[in-house]
């Protein structure tokens, strides 16, 4: 049994780490030009895609065996979610003091007309009631032609809360008839304190805790017989987490963005089969 000294002193260590993994972490250059290098190096394997020199959906570049597999997964309403990694050439690319998420995840919205399902994702406006209490608010500030510029508060709770609000640029392209591809970008990252209270704050993301310094989302549609799919690349840039502290912000970090594809898919898929 503890004494109520050593009680107490377990108490402070747990604060002062608690602090520490809360500190502010400020966006370095080598960090943020690692991730505009990881980006530029996806975005020109995405563009073999889009182009049609490489098959446009993930799961037509997996070989045959997983291939049905998938199919099979996505036809029972599953959201199947895979981890990527660019790399440069065959160098890994290394990011300075910082982490880089790379998920993928695809669903299959059966029966739906690709024109309803660029028709039902373009209603941002709607995003607080469908996809709640993860987007608590959403207005579109512009839009022009395919190009849209959207604000956007989401909530997310992992061991830890954290509120960000961002702008986001968001470009449709309609590849062919049947397929549309869309970019989008995070910009304006703040990180909110006290969200909804009188005291509510808030600061630039690249001087806050790290929890998100970048947010880029690639999204390809594609019309088939069976239905429209829906398939979500993101890349992610967050701090590292500091050592003797990772044990509070890692599963926020790590955990977040594979969770956030799914949950996103899944809402479109249940929010067009009502």
């Amino acid at each position: 049994m503890f004494r109520p000294t050593t009680r107490r002193a377990s108490c402070l260590v747990l604060v002062a780490l608690c602090s520490c993994a809360l500190s502010a972490f400020e966006l370095k250059r080598p960090t943020l030009t690692a991730f505009e290098r990881y980006a530029q190096l996806t975005e020109a394997r995405m563009a073999t895609e889009v182009a049609g020199t490489s098959p446009f959906l993930w799961i037509d570049r997996q070989p045959e065996k997983e291939r049905a597999k998938l199919v099979a997964q996505l036809g029972r309403g599953e959201v199947v979610v895979a981890r990527l990694e660019t790399r440069d050439g065959a160098k890994e690319i290394d990011v300075p003091d910082g982490m880089i998420h790379h998920w993928i995840g695809t669903v299959l919205l059966p029966g739906v007309k690709l024109s309803r399902a660029i028709a039902f994702v373009q209603e941002y406006d709607k995003y607080p009631a469908r996809f709640g209490p993860t987007i608590q608010r959403a207005r579109v500030l512009k839009h022009d032609g395919d190009r849209f510029e959207v604000f956007m508060r989401t909530w997310t709770k992992k061991v830890i809360t954290v509120v960000i609000d961002a702008d986001y640029v968001v470009d449709y392209r309609t590849v062919t008839p049947a397929r549309v591809w869309t970019k989008s970008v995070a910009t304006n990252l703040r990180e909110v304190d006290k969200a909804g209270e009188p005291a509510e704050r808030s600061t630039a993301g690249d001087l806050a805790d790290g929890f998100l310094w970048r947010f880029n989302n690639y999204c390809s549609f594609e019309e088939r017989p069976a239905g429209t799919y829906e398939q979500c690349e993101s890349i992610s840039l967050t701090r590292r987490p500091p050592f003797g502290t990772g044990w509070i912000v890692k599963p926020f970090i790590t955990g977040l963005p594979r969770e956030t594809l799914e949950f996103t898919l899944g809402h479109v898929r249940s929010g067009l089969q009502r």
